[in-house]
């Protein structure tokens, strides 16, 4: 059995060009070959055997210790998730590769986001899609994500403070939704802001019982349709709700 824990918690004009620490270059190629063998390794498990080469590029481009406390940015490429405050952490880089491309974006996508977390998610997205809108509950945790996204150039992603449970009607329909803390069941408002043929990905479970990464499809007649992928453990979805 696949064993990944993670306990998660987001039109380009053009290329990204980071200033990335020199220490840090051969640690970024050799996670990106890691990822690569691991989608091969768990295939029988993931059923994605291979990520494609925009993600990979994608992941190769967006500098992760940006995206931790300094505290432990020595730790930013290796395949685990790291804590970043308020209890919350940034994903194992390999799940945030499969989830990305479970979610089959594109250039003209609007993807909605539900956890920024510290923003990591939130830019690999930015590298891939026309617009992205993600969701955190945590204020703090929300202003710090969206002054890195801003700072490093994702122009094409807007963060907002707030309960993601009911999605963010006012850029909906999404042509894809991520969601990147457990609910106990999908949550209905994020249903309704699914465009027909888009896809969800979301861990269903609570911290007390197994979770699984389940994805969500909406076909052209509202049909909805659900998949358990594989067992995860996040944090919980918290809010009002």
């Amino acid at each position: 059995m696949l064993r990944i824990l993670v306990i998660a918690c987001f039109i380009i004009l053009q290329p990204y060009v980071w200033a990335v620490e020199p220490d840090f270059a051969a640690e970024r190629r050799a996670l990106m070959v890691e990822i690569s063998a691991l989608a091969k390794e768990t295939r029988s498990e993931t059923g994605q055997g291979v990520i494609s080469a925009q993600v990979m590029e994608a992941m190769g481009r967006v500098p992760r210790h940006i995206f931790v406390p300094p505290e432990v940015r020595h730790h930013a490429y290796r395949n685990r998730p790291l804590p970043i405050g308020y209890s919350q952490t940034i994903s194992q880089p390999f799940l945030v590769a499969y989830m990305t491309e479970l979610l089959q974006v594109n250039k003209d996508s609007k993807v909605l986001e539900v956890g920024a977390g510290s923003g990591y998610q939130a830019a690999i997205l930015g590298e891939l899609v026309k617009e992205v809108y993600t969701i955190e509950i945590i204020k703090p945790l929300a202003e710090r994500a969206s002054e890195t996204l801003k700072s490093n150039g994702y122009i094409n992603v807007q963060v907002q403070v707030g309960d993601g449970y009911y999605g963010w009607k006012k850029h909906a329909p999404f042509d894809a939704i991520i969601v990147t803390a457990a609910a106990s069941h999908v949550p209905p408002p994020l249903i309704q802001q699914l465009k027909r043929g888009g896809r969800m990905l979301i861990p269903l479970g609570s911290s007390f019982m197994p979770q699984h990464l389940v994805l969500v499809e909406k076909d052209m007649q509202d049909r909805v349709r659900t998949r358990e992928l594989l067992p995860v453990q996040f944090v919980p979805l918290t809010g009002g709700h």
